[in-house]
């Protein structure tokens, strides 16, 4: 089996794919903690230890571990964990000897986020044509790949927790709230929290809705749209912009980098 993390700002999400026979690339269990760059490799390893059994999986079926971080600090302990509890050297996607297999057609290509790139390997094979991937993390990222699956940039914004937490901290007598769907699709709110409620959520979907006309303009012919991160179903019910959600997307893209590699 692969274990895959994606180590992102907020959480790292760790994952087991089968590598073999028919059920190759199948993700047999998935597990998400808070991102720490202070954890170290033994705190990882007996949380995931426990986790793994509860999941009836055993650790040396491990044959190999993955990871794409945005977070660099958090990297050492993560190929720790990997070198000391499976025995494994840690490919890390974007580092030598798994070089990107598509081009990335914009002016910094060394600047572009792991995440950003496994995404756009695992939506081209999945969907062809052109695309546009919204990934909700930390930050919302818009990517636009060609149908050769070439990257040629796209859009970063604050996520929609940033974005309430810079409202909440900036304005001292606004309330904590939790990020929530609204029960009507009224956008007159009559307290405090439904109007804050409705900034965020409403606010958000107008951005999202704005932002991808905005680039299927600029791509000038038609484009899928898939999303993919942990606040992806949150919006999938008012919105029509999204075509498909992937809430494993970076999973699935890292297996299918893994599985390249592999075969090289």
């Amino acid at each position: 089996m692969l274990l895959a993390i994606d180590a992102g700002n907020t959480n790292i999400v760790f994952a087991m794919v089968e590598t073999d026979g028919e059920r190759a690339g199948e993700i047999r269990a998935r597990w998400r903690i808070a991102t720490d760059p202070r954890r170290t490799a033994d705190e990882y390893a007996v949380w995931l230890h426990q986790l793994l059994q509860l999941e009836g999986l055993r650790r040396d079926r491990v044959e190999a571990v993955i990871i794409a971080t945005v977070v660099p600090r958090a990297l050492h302990n993560l190929e720790v964990l990997a070198s000391k509890y499976f025995g494994q050297r840690a490919l890390v996607a974007g580092r030598p000897p798994l070089d990107w297999p598509i081009r990335l057609d914009v002016d910094e290509p060394n600047n572009v986020g792991a995440d950003r790139v496994v995404n756009a390997i695992a939506a081209h094979a999945k969907h062809p044509g052109d695309l546009i991937i919204v990934d909700f993390g930390t930050a919302t990222t818009f990517d636009v790949i060609d149908g050769e699956g070439t990257y040629h940039g796209g859009i970063i914004a604050p996520g929609l927790n940033l974005s309430l937490d810079a409202l909440v901290s900036a304005a001292a007598k606004l309330p904590r709230i939790a990020i929530a769907e609204p029960t009507t699709d009224a956008v007159i709110g009559r307290t405090t929290e439904s109007q804050m409620l409705t900034g965020i959520y409403w606010g958000y979907v107008a951005m999202i809705e704005g932002l991808v006309d905005r680039l299927r303009r600029e791509i000038g012919r038609p484009a899928t749209l898939v999303s993919t991160g942990g606040l992806a179903t949150l919006f999938q019910g008012r919105t029509r912009v999204f075509d498909v959600i992937e809430p494993d997307l970076t999973i699935q893209g890292l297996w299918l980098f893994y599985a390249r590699h592999r075969a090289a």
